[in-house]
């Protein structure tokens, strides 16, 4: 049989562009977010012979939230919201910005973001390289903390900017909407879940990815995953310095009858597992990433050893370079060397006590329920 050369092949190809790869090359922006990969990752915390499968979000530009970033954006130019040119305005901590600098370059809209100063630098240098506006508050709300701080400046944008749209991501429906892509993606990797372990912030993934797996697979268990001193689940609103999960307010989009139990994760535990799963797997990212490795390792070796479970990666480790990654960061705060509990507490009701360390319960509640929740920002 005759070898056919290097030449020969590489003629073939250049003749023959049809043979490439389907889906190795991308013809717009929007194409390059999606199909992230997802990886066994065995019980790094626990030791036991079981795991749960990761789906990888970081191996998106920016993360998870280029999907809703692209998915409002599109939806309000659709509905007339958005007019062509007109500025996108809005709240972000990090990731969602990074979404919405995407959509700003894809559809052609200047972007302008609020932020804290809790917000990375690197993550600022990022956003303004992306060709957006950030805007720092100086201090935060008196009972709202910097997550209203920044919502209230939002307001005030919006108001001189007429035509400007802001995604309003805590109570958009379609930031929920916006994971039905994420989701079938997971069903058509793995085939079959048992259960979905999602950090909470806006409430925007769990909701999204929960309800279409639902259409496959109506027993799924959805287990959230909070931090200490957020009020999400009924906790007290403290400061907090785990990013990208927790609220200081209540987001329309937390699906609270869809969960079957939450747990809250501190900041030091968080540390420890991101740090164990770059050691041990290369696959790491942020506080998130932490949080939701810790609960889904031990439902891993807590639940039947049949129970496929399945756990949103958020995003990659870069961003946490000066935090989770930094020893001098994470010994200012006392975050070394804190080694979760083999086991979480247990409480009966979110309202039982407050919580300081890795905690769970079975008892999932709307905090506000029966009461009216905050407008959207329009």
């Amino acid at each position: 049989m005759r070898t056919i050369s290097l030449k020969e092949s590489r003629a073939a190809v250049l003749q023959a562009p049809s043979q490439l790869v389907a889906g190795a090359t991308c013809h717009s922006l929007e194409t390059v977010v999606g199909n992230t990969p997802v990886l066994w990752v065995p019980d790094v915390c626990f030791g036991s012979e079981r795991g749960f499968w990761a789906k990888l979000e970081g191996h998106n530009p920016g993360g998870i939230k280029d999907r809703p970033g692209l998915y409002m954006v599109a939806r309000a130019r659709e509905r007339g919201e958005l007019e062509p040119g007109q500025p996108v305005i809005e709240s972000t901590s990090g990731t969602l910005g990074l979404g919405l600098a995407l959509a700003g370059i894809a559809y052609g809209h200047p972007v302008t973001l609020v932020t804290d100063p809790g917000m990375e630098p690197l993550m600022r240098h990022l956003l303004r390289a992306y060709g957006a506006r950030v805007e720092v508050v100086p201090e935060p709300h008196p009972t709202g903390g910097w997550q209203e701080a920044r919502r209230q400046r939002v307001r005030e944008l919006l108001a001189e900017h007429p035509g400007a749209f802001c995604p309003d991501q805590y109570h958009n429906p379609d930031n929920v909407a916006a994971y039905e892509g994420l989701a079938l993606e997971l069903v058509a990797q793995l085939g079959r879940i048992d259960v979905l372990v999602c950090s909470v912030g806006t409430g925007g993934h769990s909701a999204g990815v929960s309800r279409v797996l639902r259409e496959f697979f109506p027993e799924l268990r959805l287990v959230g995953v909070d931090t200490v001193g957020s009020t999400i689940f009924g906790q007290p609103a403290r400061p907090r310095l785990m990013r990208g999960l927790g609220s200081s307010i209540y987001p329309r989009n937390v699906a609270y009858e869809a969960f079957a139990e939450v747990h809250w994760v501190a900041p030091g535990e968080a540390v420890w597992t991101c740090r164990r799963l770059a050691a041990t797997r290369y696959a790491s990212g942020g506080w998130s990433v932490g949080a939701v490795a810790l609960v889904a390792s031990w439902l891993a070796r807590t639940l039947p050893a049949h129970t496929r479970i399945a756990a949103i990666f958020p995003d990659g480790p870069q961003r946490y370079w000066n935090t989770v990654y930094d020893d001098a960061y994470c010994a200012r705060h006392g975050l070394l060397d804190v080694v979760p509990a083999r086991d979480p507490d247990l409480i009966k009701h979110p309202r039982e006590r407050e919580v300081t360390r890795w905690t769970r319960c079975e008892t999932v509640v709307d905090p506000l329920a029966g009461q009216a929740r905050q407008g959207v920002i329009r």
